[in-house]
């Protein structure tokens, strides 16, 4: 085994591992954590298959735009942990067999790939027709020509999801006090200060009398 395969299997486990804790976690931060363990463990792994774009694209755009929001509006927002386990068991076995369902796509296609490169794999580059060719590049030029259009929906979609997130950030606390600044520019002086003219509420008391001098 040499150390590719190595570290093959060391982000491997790490991933598994990361990926685990983010399903069993109580602590939503904690999970959202992992998960942030979990895509720098994938994009490792995208390093060693030689896949620099999408593994440089993995970590700016769901670790450093996505989890962080997902972190935000999670440490802001008030969850009930224990309202969101409410009926877990109920729906274990749907769950269930659609993560089965999930794997079994996931492993028909992924073997087909390793077929794919088993026929392939002993034959010079040459002999294959193989041209070495920077996937950075080619993807680049696929992503801003034929897909453009999706590429700009995708940052739509992304922009709007980022202000959905901070919209229901500023949420209006109770025991918070503010004033509006358009009130305040529209305020009058009469609005401020009132004189109100009030009867009197009870009778003015009698003078004293004077005092009497004593005589000599």
């Amino acid at each position: 085994m040499d150390i590719r395969t190595g570290f093959f299997y060391l982000f491997s486990a790490i991933l598994l591992f990361a990926a685990f804790r983010v399903i069993t976690a109580r602590n939503p931060v904690y999970a959202a954590l992992y998960l942030v363990l979990a895509f720098f463990q994938a994009s490792a792994i995208w390093l060693l298959l030689r896949a620099e774009f999408l593994a440089i694209s993995l970590v700016l755009v769901y670790v450093g735009a996505v989890m962080v929001l997902f972190l935000f509006v999670v440490m802001m927002l008030d969850i009930n942990v224990d309202s969101l386990r409410v009926g877990f068991w109920k729906h274990f076995p749907l769950a269930a067999a659609v993560g089965a369902l999930i794997a079994l796509e996931m492993a028909a296609v992924l073997l087909g790939g390793f077929r794919l490169g088993e026929e392939t794999r002993g034959v010079p580059a040459a002999a294959a027709g193989a041209v070495p060719l920077s996937n950075t590049k080619e993807l680049g030029k696929l992503l801003y020509t034929q897909y453009l259009y999706p590429l700009e929906i995708a940052a739509v979609i992304l922009l709007v999801a980022i202000v959905a997130a901070i919209a229901l950030t500023l949420r209006e606390r109770k025991d918070s006090k503010h004033i509006d600044p358009a009130d305040a520019v529209r305020v009058r002086a009469g609005d401020r200060l009132s004189i109100v003219k009030l009867a009197p509420t009870m009778a003015e008391p009698a003078p004293a009398p004077a005092p009497v001098e004593p005589k000599a």
